[in-house]
């Protein structure tokens, strides 16, 4: 470590358990952080704060307004931009000697494995199930540290995984995940904004754990927050003998397809392709026919704060039992935050022999900027 950064790095020279010895580790240290969200914000500020040599950061989104609430690794002024840059901008700022090295894409089976070889250990701030198990099985193929942590209202949780120390992996705490429409993200179920810094934190206090060897970390248990009670409780949990990837025998042999995992669909679901419709074409439908209804499958806290008029609204979990009040000679358009749920429920509609069902692709807040209410030309 060069003796010009003794100043900046005095307070964790002082402690025994890092000293200079330590601090170099840290210099020397290669750490991944998936996603510059609410939960890589935190940890990506606080990690480059402690020294770590070379950060690497995976997202390939850009900062929007609502993300601000939480992610403070970006501003204002960086609305629009990459979140790469954004977070390039901020972390140098900080500690203009950490090397921040940017990928700017979506982690996928394709790029998995290439991306984590080039690090030490892996901090997966991601937000949804598909690349939460990619990342956990990339790294029991590759032998790197996993620090894992999720947020969802007002609930967080945070563990580690190491295939090399023979610990339990992800898989061996949730097998399968559950289906989508019972888990929304934070975009559909809303999150406290400083529960990603507190669980964002934790993770990288994990990271710099593991690479000084100090401390216990939580390997095979599973720790669980929720401020509102401003509760923390710790479950342990073994490696699960009969685990698909990190088993007695494992079937999991190679990266899958986590999409199809993740979004299960019965033999109805798969044989049926709900028609997606842009806002534009929306717009156009609605021009041309008299027998149109939009239909606003999210739940009613989610429509205070944006709709699309005129619509109705019937919550995707009650659309089954009141698809009987809905006449099948109307064309019908579903719609929702992501575009999830409005084919989930274009499903179910079709299996109630609806013969023309549309839904908005990609989602209300696809197409939201400053206005919450989209409102439909006048005939």
């Amino acid at each position: 470590m060069k003796t010009s950064n003794y100043q900046r790095y005095s307070r964790h020279l002082l402690l025994p358990e890092v000293g200079i010895e330590g601090q170099e580790r840290l210099s020397a240290a290669k750490v991944l952080i998936i996603g510059a969200g609410g939960l890589g914000s935190p940890a990506a500020l606080y990690l480059a704060a402690a020294g770590i040599g070379t950060l690497g950061i995976v997202d390939g989104d850009v900062v929007d307004e609502s993300n601000l609430q939480r992610q403070i690794l970006h501003t204002t002024a960086n609305i629009g931009k990459r979140k790469v840059e954004s977070a390039v901008q901020q972390i140098s700022a900080l500690n203009p000697h950490v090397s921040v090295q940017c990928h700017d894409t979506m982690l996928n089976r394709q790029n998995a494995l290439e991306i984590l070889s080039l690090y030490d250990i892996v901090l997966d701030g991601t937000d949804n199930f598909a690349t939460r198990y990619l990342v956990n099985d990339a790294c029991f193929f590759l032998q790197k540290p996993l620090v894992y942590g999720s947020v969802y209202r007002f609930d967080g949780q945070i563990s580690s995984f190491d295939a090399s120390r023979g610990t339990g992996c992800y898989r061996c705490l949730y097998p399968t995940p559950p289906p989508p429409e019972l888990v929304p993200n934070c975009a559909e179920g809303g999150v406290l904004g400083v529960l990603p810094g507190i669980i964002g934190t934790l993770q990288a206090t994990e990271v710099i754990k593991i690479i000084l060897g100090i401390g216990e970390a939580l390997f095979g248990k599973l720790l669980l927050a929720n401020p509102l009670q401003m509760d923390f409780t710790s479950i342990s949990f073994p490696r699960n003998p009969a685990c698909p990837l990190c088993g007695n025998t494992p079937t999991i042999t190679e990266l899958q397809d986590y999409e199809a995992f993740c979004n299960p669909l019965s033999p109805t679901e798969q044989s049926y392709t709900p028609h997606g419709i842009s806002l534009a074409e929306l717009e156009e439908l609605h021009q041309r026919s008299e027998n149109l209804v939009l239909i606003d499958v999210r739940e009613a806290h989610e429509r205070l704060l944006s709709r699309i008029e005129p619509s109705q609204h019937i919550p995707l979990g009650n659309l089954a039992e009141q698809a009987q009040n809905l006449d099948p000679t109307n064309a019908i358009v579903l719609y929702c935050a992501s575009g999830k749920r409005s084919q989930k429920a274009a499903s179910i509609l079709h299996s109630q022999h609806f013969p023309n069902i549309h839904h908005l692709r990609g989602g209300i807040n696809n197409y939201l900027q400053s206005a919450q209410i989209l409102t439909l030309s006048t005939k």
